[in-house]
């Protein structure tokens, strides 16, 4: 992944299931993981912070089109995921999203807009259903 242009932490998990479409923008921090079957769809960028998790079958896409113009454009939109979040199972993290630090988004849920820090979601789309403990 370095050699493709990821930059990647000490101590950072990626399944081989894993399908990245542009190493190139893909920053992972220290201890965080990618899970057996993400699919990272990073034309714009993905930065997944210091322990947090992305588990099995999430999906995270960083890119859209302009649905307005006849021709489709697309437009890159980044994707930060905080400090000791975690993406739960088959999860969908759209562009422009801060998943912020502490975050639990729950299985299947769907994540348009940024979410608060130590706060749990679901559902689709994604709404806040609790606070989450402080653990760092």
């Amino acid at each position: 992944m370095r050699a493709f242009g990821s930059k990647l932490g000490h101590g950072v998990n990626i399944y081989p299931s894993a399908k990245i479409w542009l190493p190139g923008n893909l920053e992972m921090k220290h201890k965080s993981t990618l899970g057996p079957s993400v699919k990272l769809y990073n034309q714009g960028r993905v930065v997944i912070s210091e322990g947090a998790t992305i588990s099995q079958g999430a999906y995270i896409c960083a890119s859209t089109h302009d649905y307005n113009d006849p021709l489709h454009p697309l437009i890159l939109g980044p994707i930060t995921i905080g400090k000791h979040a975690w993406i739960c199972a088959d999860a969908f993290i759209g562009p422009n999203v801060n998943v912020a630090d502490g975050c639990v988004i729950g299985a299947r849920a769907v994540v348009n807009k940024n979410t608060e820090s130590w706060s749990v979601y679901a559902g689709n789309p994604a709404r806040k259903v609790n606070d989450r403990e402080r653990f760092d």
